[in-house]
């Protein structure tokens, strides 16, 4: 990958930034005002306009908007509502989570698609890949907020050997990394077996053969690496996903990620929450699809990002 193209993404990038970081401006002020949210039904007019001027909501739009745009190039976000805290402070706590819940879960979900994909294509229209293409269309269809539901139903509640919601030890991220699993797993195994048949029919595999290969090796290594490129580009548009939150399923287990923390933000009309959270997951995802392009190159030898 040279320096010249990283350049060229990184200011494509910081265009693409700016743009969604101003809709986001004037979208969350959109969402009504925060002083009828935080202070009481029967506060009085002069209360509500003390929070107004303290908050800066009293001025123009525009001039909102010129100290906001002057604050963000210093990367301060403000002060939380809700938490009393700078909001870039509040978000670098819950982005960690985030990001290990999807590493966790889409890791999980590649290797087994990877195992999955490849005896499914090995034996095309046999039991076991008619088995494996019923399992994997299932878990591609399913609802992340439906199996969490039925996962704290059954788990939770019925055989009460997980817990329903929280944070803490491994045992609370086994139901959110299996709810974020399925999706994954079901799309990379269609997309890995169907890579796969055509691989173990082109011309370098049967060459392959004919000299004496071992099947294993044919299969694991000289066809699952052609396989493997399709698998990638879908692996990082996914976790480019997984980096804004599974917010569903971190609400439905009050998993304290940035997804829950950006719908939070949103239902409390927390401004600098929503901004910070936007713009972290932004560059989370900037800097996933430039991975994404080095492991690609290094794949394939014939891919070269110039």
């Amino acid at each position: 990958m040279s320096f010249t193209y990283l350049l060229r993404r990184t200011f494509s990038a910081a265009f693409a930034l700016a743009a969604l970081m101003i809709s986001a401006f004037f979208l969350v002020r959109l969402t009504g005002d925060p002083v009828n949210l935080y202070l009481p039904f029967d506060a009085s007019d002069a209360t509500r306009e003390a929070m107004r001027v303290r908050l800066g909501l009293d001025r123009s739009l525009a001039a909102q908007f010129i100290d906001w745009a002057a604050d963000i190039l210093r990367l301060d976000f403000g002060v939380s509502l809700w938490h009393n805290r700078p909001a870039m402070e509040v978000v670098l706590e819950a982005l960690p989570n985030t990001l290990a819940l999807g590493a966790i879960a889409l890791t999980l979900a590649f290797l087994a698609a990877v195992i999955i994909g490849s005896i499914a294509a090995v034996n095309p229209g046999g039991w076991i890949d008619r088995g494996f293409n019923l399992l994997s269309q299932a878990a591609a269809s399913v609802p992340d907020f439906w199996l969490g539901l039925m996962g704290v139903l059954l788990f939770a509640v019925t055989f009460k050997i997980l817990p329903t919601s929280g944070f803490g030890g491994p045992i609370y991220w086994i139901l959110p990394v299996a709810c974020l699993f399925a999706r994954p797993f079901g799309t990379l195994v269609q997309i890995i077996r169907g890579s796969m048949i055509e691989a173990l029919n082109a011309t370098f595999v049967r060459t392959a053969r004919a000299k004496g290969a071992h099947a294993g090796r044919v299969t694991f290594v000289h066809a699952l690496r052609n396989a493997l490129l399709p698998a990638i580009t879908v692996t990082g548009d996914l976790a480019a996903q997984f980096a804004g939150g599974g917010g569903v399923v971190e609400v439905v287990f009050g998993f304290p990620g940035i997804g829950k923390l950006l719908i939070d933000g949103i239902l409390k009309r927390d401004f600098a929450i929503v901004q910070a959270s936007i713009f972290a997951v932004a560059v989370v995802i900037f800097i996933i699809n430039i991975l994404v392009d080095m492991l690609y190159a290094s794949i394939d030898p014939r891919v070269r990002v110039e």
